[in-house]
């Protein structure tokens, strides 16, 4: 008998585990889950990366959409630089017309602009639901800024209009025309690339080769306001909370951005730590997604030849991109 009650006890004490034999499965399951974590975010963040590139896609299509349509891509925004209401400081006035808008009709967005009134503009009562909505299409999910509509402030206060964000932005070329010509009334001899105030950019315009000339690129809201519909007369692009020592930018940047002059040595890359609310930025680790005229998105590294990447952002001036990144 005392033999099988021995033979019990020892069944028993074998069935469990020492506390050291669970600190050692504890120690290998927190191994396995430090080398698998990376991994895990490498592939979520490569599906965001891929859901940016999409929504980008997206938009290059439409703007060969516009172009068939209508003969021309769309302007950066539009403008009556006459009107009496004009901003003084700018010559920014309304409609105010931002290219993403214009874009609507051609991404599945004719629902939105149907019932747009361009000819009353973007901070008229008739259009404000209109244009605080969110449109996934200009999202990017890799963005950490806000996502919530965004009150135009100018140098008067609150505007009352609210714009629905974009993680998105056009390119306006080398040149900064919001801020070095703020009293023109016409950037084309300014700007050279192929979306700005205005601007009637035909395909045959991008002498430089549609498929090595940027038009749209990435700028997360977790560095400055941007906007898909347009742009408030007088209105401010400001910075987020994490980037407040940098200036604001004019109405124009809230749609608008440029890449710096090669000629003057001071190109900002995407992703330049010098970049400010109206360079490209994004939140991809490897880089920056953007869409040539030709209707493909690349991945452009932050490492990119300063050269290379201003010749990308002109439409016009000759210089030779072989292959970008």
């Amino acid at each position: 008998m005392a033999t099988s009650g021995s033979l019990r006890v020892r069944r028993g004490c074998g069935g469990g585990f020492t506390l050291v034999e669970l600190l050692v499965v504890i120690a290998i399951i927190g191994t396995l889950v430090g080398l698998l974590l990376p991994a895990v975010q490498a592939a979520r963040e490569a599906a965001r990366r891929s859901a940016c590139s999409n929504s980008l896609r997206q938009l290059g299509l439409a703007l060969h959409g516009h172009a068939a349509a209508r003969g021309r891509f769309p302007a950066g925004y539009v403008a009556d630089t006459a009107a009496a209401s004009r901003d003084p400081a700018t010559h920014d006035a309304l409609p105010g017309t931002g290219w993403g808008m214009a874009l609507l009709p051609f991404c599945e967005g004719g629902t939105i602009a149907d019932r747009y009134d361009a000819a009353r503009g973007i901070a008229d009562p008739v259009n404000r639901d209109l244009v605080r909505q969110t449109v996934a299409t200009f999202l990017c999910a890799s963005s950490t800024g806000p996502r919530t509509p965004f009150e135009v402030t100018t140098d008067g206060g609150p505007s009352g209009v609210m714009l629905g964000r974009s993680d998105y932005a056009a390119n306006a070329g080398h040149f900064e025309p919001w801020n070095t010509h703020r009293s023109s009334d016409d950037w084309s001899a300014i700007a050279n690339g192929p979306l700005y105030r205005n601007s009637r950019i035909r395909p045959a315009d991008v002498r430089d080769g549609l498929s090595t000339t940027v038009f749209v690129g990435e700028h997360s809201q977790a560095l400055s306001q941007k906007a898909w519909a347009g742009i408030v007369p007088g209105g401010w692009s400001r910075l987020e909370p994490m980037h407040a020592a940098q200036p604001a930018g004019p109405a124009a940047t809230l749609v608008l951005v440029h890449s710096g002059s090669p000629a003057l040595g001071g190109v900002h890359v995407p992703n330049d730590p010098a970049g400010h609310c109206d360079q490209m930025y994004s939140q991809h680790p490897a880089g920056c997604n953007v869409v040539f005229g030709d209707g493909s998105v690349r991945l452009v590294s932050a490492d990119v030849d300063r050269q290379a990447w201003g010749g990308m952002c002109s439409i016009a001036d000759g210089e030779v991109v072989a292959s970008p990144p």
